[in-house]
């Protein structure tokens, strides 16, 4: 991932309006860049893609539980 390479951001369907969203590009190999959704001129972060993956699937298997 480099400047020159145009990417499209995405929230999740789950995320509301309340602000506190996390976005994801798509389409990188091997890596899963993410962003604040409130600051969108802001730094992204990389993720190894397995990582995200297992990140992901943890979320889903209700591992941090809810608020």
């Amino acid at each position: 991932m480099n400047s020159s390479t145009p990417i499209t951001w995405r929230k999740s369907t789950y995320s509301g309006s309340g602000g506190v969203c996390v976005e994801v590009a798509d389409g990188f190999a091997g890596v899963m860049p993410v962003r604040d959704s409130k600051d969108p001129g802001g730094p992204a972060l990389l993720f190894l893609a397995d990582a995200w993956q297992s990140f992901i699937n943890a979320v889903r298997a209700g591992e941090f539980g809810t608020n």
